[in-house]
């Protein structure tokens, strides 16, 4: 099959969660898609009432959701204008109508279900495939091994992921020796995040102010229960952040948090040195979102527990933004150091010693390593270097890895 241009639909939940780090984290595909030339569409039907930021709660009214979503495409892909269709409770149709999206869908050879979040449109082509985008890896394999009953509808969710065609995950080392993610009967397809870079020149080309702090985005959250495999318990961010929470009172370089969560210990994150920042504000819109990372020297940041004990290889799609606006990041080892290279403009870090050397090396020699990063963005996580051996894989035969899947 000619794959040179495809017709491709991209599912995600930024109406569901109308803030600019999630537009980003969707749209990204759907606009590295368009730029390699595809004919793309972005589609949402998570039957789910869309948040409001505004109000801090979800909504029988999609006004926001709709602005949002209206206005990223005006101001980031005027092209793609029209091609948008957000689906309020499987029921009400905004951006493209019912009928012009059935049309669309009749004719589809992708559907790129990102983190799974939506149904599977049900006038898809009979020959389009549908894609399972694996973003949250180690938690969604355990969740599919282990069935959590404190998983609400979870063997309704699993039998969605078994229905898809083909599995992408951001578990890059997933067939690793010392990878523990338990694959199952799944063909999974190791892939990365994608970050499109001229959405990203302007943060690029405007340098920091002095005195920037490296800044990061966290959420002060825990899973809705017990995620355990083989006897071991993993957890969210909140544990690995723990084992550097002092990070501050080591060095002489400013920190910076956006952290979101009611349960949040605002106090004792003060006391340890960060700076605390307003993530509300910082998150609110792709604006506001972009404007962080340009008023930052470059991200700081720990990664999902889960991510890291299960050496899953998995990769920021938030320090793929950092690194397309020229900013350096040390971010926590996942494994994902086998896959993009790290000691200049991005470092891995697993301990305490480690994350305090990258950060003097940057603070040494900071247009370096700016540079650098913009260079890694370019050379890893651009869309030419990462979608186009993502479609050879959902178009290639089955995985072959030795011993076969686990």
């Amino acid at each position: 099959m000619n794959t040179s241009k495809l017709r491709i639909i991209v599912g995600g939940l930024v109406g569901q969660y109308p803030l600019g780090g999630v537009a980003w984290d969707y749209f990204h595909y759907v606009l590295g898609l368009h730029e390699l030339g595809h004919d793309v569409y972005y589609h949402e039907d998570t039957w789910v009432w869309p948040y409001d930021p505004i109000h801090h709660r979800p909504v029988d009214k999609p006004d926001y959701t709709v602005e949002f979503l209206k206005n990223f495409f005006a101001r980031y892909a005027p092209k793609l204008a029209d091609n948008w269709h957000y689906v309020l409770l499987h029921e009400k149709h905004f951006g493209m109508s019912q009928a012009a999206f059935d049309e669309v869908a009749k004719t589809a050879d992708i559907f790129l279900n990102v983190s799974g979040a939506c149904m599977v449109p049900e006038t898809l082509s009979p020959k389009c495939l549908k894609v399972f985008m694996d973003t949250d890896p180690g938690y969604n394999q355990i969740m599919l091994h282990e069935k959590f009953a404190w998983s609400k509808n979870v063997q309704r969710w699993c039998d969605m992921v078994a229905g898809h065609d083909r599995h992408l995950t951001y578990a890059e080392n997933i067939y690793g020796k010392d990878c523990i993610i338990p694959r199952m009967d799944f063909d999974w397809r190791p892939t990365r995040c994608v970050v499109t870079l001229p959405q990203w020149a302007k943060v690029k080309n405007t340098p920091p102010p002095a005195k920037a702090p490296f800044t990061t985005v966290l959420s002060w959250d825990w899973f809705a229960g017990h995620l355990i495999y083989q006897g071991i318990e993993y957890h969210t961010k909140v544990t690995e952040y723990e084992k550097f929470h002092d990070l501050p009172k080591r060095v002489d370089i400013p920190l910076a948090l956006a952290v979101g969560g009611d349960k949040t210990p605002k106090r004792k994150i003060r006391g340890d040195g960060w700076t605390l920042l307003d993530a509300f504000f910082q998150t609110l819109t792709p604006e506001t979102y972009q404007t962080l990372m340009q008023e930052s020297a470059g991200e700081w940041s720990v990664a999902k527990n889960v991510y890291v004990a299960t050496h899953s290889g998995w990769f920021s799609c938030r320090t793929a933004c950092y690194l397309a606006g020229g900013r350096p990041a040390v971010v926590q080892e996942t494994g994902w150091s086998r896959f993009i290279p790290s000691g200049a403009g991005l470092f891995a870090f697993s301990t305490m010693e480690e994350t305090i050397a990258a950060l003097q090396q940057i603070v040494a020699d900071p247009l370096k390593h700016r540079a650098a990063a913009y260079e890694i963005a370019r050379n890893y996580l651009a869309p030419d270097k990462v979608l186009p051996p993502m479609i050879e894989s959902i178009y290639s035969g089955p995985h072959k890895t030795p011993g076969g899947p686990a």
